[in-house]
């Protein structure tokens, strides 16, 4: 699993742009359930193949982070 710390602080605005910005990166990224949670905090689900990536933003953790079962640095040079 990798991990990615985008912000440390939640906010929707980065959290869309860090979205989107995958979703322009990665061939073949399919975009799945997004969650909402009830103190607002934003989980969006994508997978590339069998491989999931799950975009944060979590106002419990005040941060805006990815979780990623593939490497997404060659993807962003």
């Amino acid at each position: 699993m990798y991990n990615y710390n985008i912000c440390t602080k939640a906010d929707k605005n980065i959290f869309s742009k860090q979205c989107k910005a995958l979703e322009k990166h990665i061939p073949a990224i399919t975009k799945k359930e997004k969650i909402t949670d009830v103190d607002g905090s934003e989980t969006q689900i994508y997978t590339v193949g069998d491989k999931k990536i799950t975009v944060h933003n979590s106002f419990y953790i005040d941060a805006v982070y990815i979780e990623s079962e593939i490497k997404l640095e060659p993807y962003f040079n």
